[in-house]
């Protein structure tokens, strides 16, 4: 079992940064690739960023140059640095541990982007 707890998220406005973090516990964090994923009001929950085991790391379209997925293993934790947000990143960014057939959920940490 590996629990996943959020943190970072609030409101900031059009254009800022906000750094969420995920951390791990329960199990070992090295042994698992990360992702972030959202869900805005009304849509389905997207895929945002992955990182996996080896440190490889995969980006929707939508946040290619303006987020950034990184881990530290030594913290237990997964991280998302998000730059020069907009109206359209709002969302519930949740985060993710996967590896074969496990897959964990984190409850989730609102994001608000707005003037």
């Amino acid at each position: 079992q590996v629990q996943l707890v959020e943190s970072g998220g609030g409101l900031v406005q059009p254009g800022g940064s906000l750094r969420l973090s995920c951390a791990a516990s329960g199990s070992i964090f090295s042994n698992y690739h990360m992702g972030w994923y959202r869900q805005a009001p009304g849509k389905q929950r997207e895929l945002v960023a992955t990182i996996t085991i080896s440190g490889t790391r995969g980006y929707a379209d939508s946040v290619k140059g303006r987020f950034t997925i990184f881990r530290d293993n030594a913290k237990n934790t997964v991280y998302l640095q998000m730059n020069s947000l907009k109206p359209e990143h709002t969302a519930v960014y949740y985060c993710n541990a996967y590896y074969c057939n496990l897959n964990y959920w984190g409850q989730g940490s609102q994001v608000t982007v707005s003037s």
